[in-house]
């Protein structure tokens, strides 16, 4: 692991104890960027996954060394200026690097299927970035530089994975109490961050089968409201869901793909419309093989709203669905979809010969909708609840630069809240 130069700290008194929901960019940037500033609160981060990333992880498996697929964000992107604080350290420390990596880079297939050199997707203007080693370096690195950071005589940041939050409760003696389905308890903190939606907001429950929204809950017994204000903008928060398919591409049928100019393929609105695919990631893997992501457009993803990939996290949380083949349906839609377009992209109508595995990826809620959410109002100093994440407003909303600069705005407020208590 490569050395980094700690940032600057300044010293202070022992601040309350900070509990973290959400190991993604957004919860891993808010804990990197405490310790960063000298905090010396124990911090405890919760995620239900079986690693850091949430939509920006790279998938693996245990029994096949040599996959690694970035099969939500497979780059990012920093539109302005400055660049988040936290940008430089990564950078490092080899957690990110430039993108891409070698000669092919990015395209956009035409309705026509002409293909232009470059992106028309506004989510990738200005600054590319990939992962040192894949995406999952992103939230590695974050978690790697809190550590590193940490003051000496404190215990660095506790990592919790594999565990769902099921309830909120603040207790009378003011910690908050977070709960699994059981009702055991996961941790107690005095500040409560959620670094993301999902127990704040309705569609919690709407997917989960819980009775309700479980801060909403909280809130009740706490009558604070800001808090209350601060719940109603999120519940009136709206995003765009995704329907991501993962081919594995055999070594001996991976030189078409091989051969392309791009290894990030955008298609126009009117593409999207004409082919049901808004981007196509290409991965070539050590071995050979070559991975495929077929991202859906937002029109397809909205579709098919009740279908969850099997394998994601929520597939594993989930019951079954009512119908069980509406799954290989919406696989079925997508490889059609991924057929078709081919043609234009690949010689001779080659490009799905090979193909090894199929796999569907599901997020309800990829991409939050503007205007998005007022980071001031999501700090609420006396019920000690804040959040973060990619749906607060301001530069880079919606993507992993907005991730990455709520994480540190709500770490400098943070401080600024708990030494004034």
């Amino acid at each position: 692991m490569k050395r980094v130069a700690k940032a600057v700290k300044v010293e202070r008194a022992d601040p309350r104890s900070i509990a973290v929901v959400g190991a993604g960019v957004a919860g891993c940037a808010l804990v990197a960027q405490l310790r960063r500033l000298g905090c010396r609160a124990p911090i405890t981060l919760l995620e239900t996954g079986r690693g850091a990333g949430g939509r920006a992880a790279t998938r693996r498996s245990r029994r096949d060394d040599a996959l690694a697929i970035d099969h939500g964000a497979p780059l990012f992107n920093i539109s302005a200026e400055p660049a988040p604080a936290l940008l430089a350290p990564l950078r490092q420390g080899g957690w990110i690097g430039p993108w891409p990596p070698g000669p092919a880079g990015l395209a956009t297939l035409e309705a026509d299927g002409r293909i232009a050199a470059g992106s028309n997707d506004a989510r990738l203007a200005g600054e590319i970035h990939g992962g040192g080693r894949g995406m999952e370096s992103l939230a590695g690195g974050l978690l790697e530089l809190a550590a590193a950071a940490t003051p000496a005589g404190v215990a660095g940041p506790k990592v919790c994975y594999g565990v769902m939050v099921r309830d909120l409760v603040p207790t009378a003696a003011g910690p908050w109490r977070l709960l699994d389905a059981q009702g055991q308890v996961l941790a107690q903190a005095d500040w409560l961050v959620l670094a993301g939606t999902l127990l704040a907001h309705p569609r919690g429950p709407q997917v989960f089968g819980w009775s309700e929204v479980p801060l909403a809950a909280a809130a009740r017994r706490l009558g604070d409201p800001r808090l209350a204000a601060a719940l109603q903008s999120i519940a009136a928060l709206r995003s765009e869901a995704r329907s991501n398919l993962l081919l594995m591409i055999a070594a001996a049928a991976a030189r078409p793909w091989l051969s392309l100019p791009f290894r990030h393929l955008s298609f126009t609105p009117e593409a999207q419309e004409r082919w049901g695919l808004e981007r196509l990631s290409i991965q070539p893997l050590a071995d050979g093989r070559v991975v495929v992501v077929a991202h859906s457009s937002a029109a397809v993803a909205d579709r098919y709203l009740g279908i969850h990939g099997s394998r994601s996290s929520a597939g594993r949380l989930l019951d079954a669905p009512a119908d069980p083949g509406a799954e290989l349906r919406l696989i079925q839609a997508l490889s059609e979809a991924l057929s078709a377009s081919l043609v234009a992209v690949l010689p001779d109508g080659e490009g799905l010969a090979g193909v090894e595995q199929r796999q569907l990826m599901r997020w309800g809620a990829a991409f939050p909708c503007a205007p998005g959410l007022d980071a001031e109002s999501m700090v609420c100093p006396d019920s000690r609840v804040a959040l973060c994440g990619d749906a607060i407003a301001g530069p880079g909303f919606g993507r992993i630069e907005g991730a990455l600069r709520s994480g540190e705005w709500l770490a400098a407020r943070l401080l600024s809240e708990v030494a004034a208590s």
